[in-house]
C-alpha cells in the first residue's frame, strides 16, 4: 500500500527540521511513545537504528527505525519494521517562503503477516489517518509548542 501525506506548517525550514531532526521532540508529537533508544551507528545519521515503544491503548508496539537517507533540510527517508510489517517512509522538506514550509510524506507499508495483510486491505484508511495525525500533530507542536506527551 502506498500513499502520500502533506501539510503545510507556519514556521520556517530551519526550525521546522531542527524541531525535527531531535529525538527528545519525538514525544510531543507522537502519541503514545513511550520510549526511544538508540540500538547501533551514529543517530541521526545513515545507518543508525532505533527502538521505539508504543502504548496504544491495551497494546504494545515496537519498531525499529533505520535511516537510509539523511540529506536535511530536503530530505529525510527512514524505514520502520514492526511485527508483520515494513514501512518505508520517504519525506521532502520545501521552504515555500521564508515563514512556512511544505512537509511531504511518501508511505509504503510492505505486509508480512496474513493479519496485517488482510488488515491493509481491509482498512487502508486507517493508517493514512494516522499518518496524518502525526503531522498534524507536529505542527502544532512547532506552531503552537502544543505537546501530545502525557
Amino acid at each position: 500500500m502506498k500513499y502520500t501525506s502533506e501539510i503545510i506548517i507556519n514556521k520556517p525550514l530551519a526550525e521546522v527540521i531542527d524541531k525535527l531532526d531531535n529525538k527528545d521532540n519525538i514525544k510531543h508529537w507522537q502519541r503514545g511513545l513511550t520510549s526511544a533508544e538508540d540500538l547501533e551507528g551514529t543517530p541521526g545519521q545513515v545507518g543508525a537504528k532505533m527502538k521505539l515503544s508504543y502504548q496504544m491503548g491495551k497494546r504494545k508496539m515496537e519498531l525499529v527505525e533505520t535511516i537510509v537517507k539523511n540529506n536535511f533540510p530536503y530530505e529525510f527517508d527512514a524505514t520502520y519494521d514492526a511485527k508483520g510489517v515494513h514501512n518505508i517512509q520517504k519525506n521532502k522538506f520545501e521552504a515555500l517562503d521564508e515563514n512556512t514550509t511544505k512537509w511531504i510524506s511518501h508511505s509504503e507499508f510492505q505486509f508480512q503477516s496474513f493479519g496485517m495483510k488482510v488488515f491493509g486491505f481491509l482498512m487502508p484508511s486507517a493508517f493514512k489517518k494516522q499518518s496524518m495525525k502525526y503531522l498534524n500533530d507536529f505542527k502544532s507542536f512547532v506552531e503552537n509548542g502544543t505537546s501530545v506527551a502525557e
